[in-house]
Parts: structure tokens; C-alpha cells; sequence
């Protein structure tokens, strides 16, 4: 089978539950353009929200509410900041442990066309894609142009495939 064909097939996936963790120190909810926007495309493409949480840089925190959504078998989580550079960034420290698989594909052609956009500094982003379980785990910057970014040009266009995959 090509991946046309496997494509194809994973087009019979209708509704996948989904959930949304962002990291941060100093952005609320009514500040969370990033959260929203995945909220929201996601819907919009027929997906189910079944939590959003909006956690502090805290390793433990983070982890925990990633493994309460592994062990609830939610079919994709999707985190936005706590990817960057800085000493309280620690989401890919929190979720990297839980992985069954790592998806380098994702984080590889993110940079690559992060790149394109940014130039150099697209070095510097962290953003991971991975397996743990079941279930898809995107870890994405706190950028509101990263998220869709990640989401339009790679997510999406795969998630249904990426789901099929996973539980064949």
C-alpha cells in the first residue's frame, strides 16, 4: 500500500478526541491565542475537545496530566509553550520520558519549515512529535504562528493517517 492509499483508507476515522495543555508562567486563559487557535482548527476539522489545561513549567504537573490523558486513551495531546531555550522550559524534559515512539520526522520538517519563515533561529525550537501508547503526543512552541504552522502544514494533513497507523 502507498500512502495514498493508506490515506485513503484512514479517511473512514471520523472524530479523533483530543487534548490541549498549555505551558506557561505568565499567560491566562484569555491570553492564550496559541491554546485557542488549536481549540478551535481542530473543532473546526471535526475533532473532540475533551480537556484543555493551562499548567505552569512544572516537570511533574506537566507529566501528570499528559499520562491522566494516556491512561484516558484521548487519541491526540497537543501542548503549546514550555519548548524554548529558557531554564523554565520543560515541557520536552516532562514528556520526552513518556514515549513509547519518537516521531523525528515531525520536529525535523517543523525546523525545515520553520526556517523558511524565520530563518536561522528555527534552529532553536524544540517542537517533538511522539507515541506513548496509543496515543499522539505534539509538543509545538507557544508561538501563535508555530502553532499553525505545525497544525496546518503537518498535523492535520496527517492526524487520521497518523491515528490509523498507531492502532493497526
Amino acid at each position: 500500500m502507498g500512502v495514498e492509499e493508506h490515506r485513503q483508507a484512514a479517511e473512514g476515522i471520523r472524530q479523533i478526541s483530543f487534548a490541549v495543555i498549555t505551558v506557561s508562567d505568565s499567560r491566562d486563559e484569555a491570553g492564550d491565542e496559541s491554546g485557542k487557535y488549536i481549540r478551535d482548527r481542530m473543532e473546526k476539522d471535526g475533532h473532540r475537545l475533551v480537556r484543555y489545561r493551562l499548567l505552569k513549567n512544572d516537570l511533574g504537573a506537566i507529566q501528570q496530566e499528559v499520562m491522566d490523558l494516556v491512561e484516558g486513551k484521548v487519541g491526540c495531546i497537543l501542548t503549546t509553550g514550555g519548548t524554548g531555550l529558557g531554564r523554565r522550559d520543560l515541557t520536552i524534559e516532562a514528556v520526552t520520558p513518556l514515549l513509547d515512539k519518537n516521531l523525528g520526522g515531525f520536529g525535523e520538517l517543523f525546523r525545515h519549515l520553520s526556517f523558511q519563515e524565520v530563518g536561522a533561529a528555527a534552529f532553536m525550537s524544540r517542537a517533538m512529535g511522539g507515541i506513548s501508547r496509543q496515543t499522539l503526543i505534539f509538543c509545538l512552541p507557544g508561538s501563535i504562528k508555530a502553532v499553525q504552522l505545525a497544525l496546518e502544514r503537518l498535523i492535520l494533513p496527517e492526524l487520521k493517517h497518523l491515528v490509523r497507523e498507531i492502532h493497526r
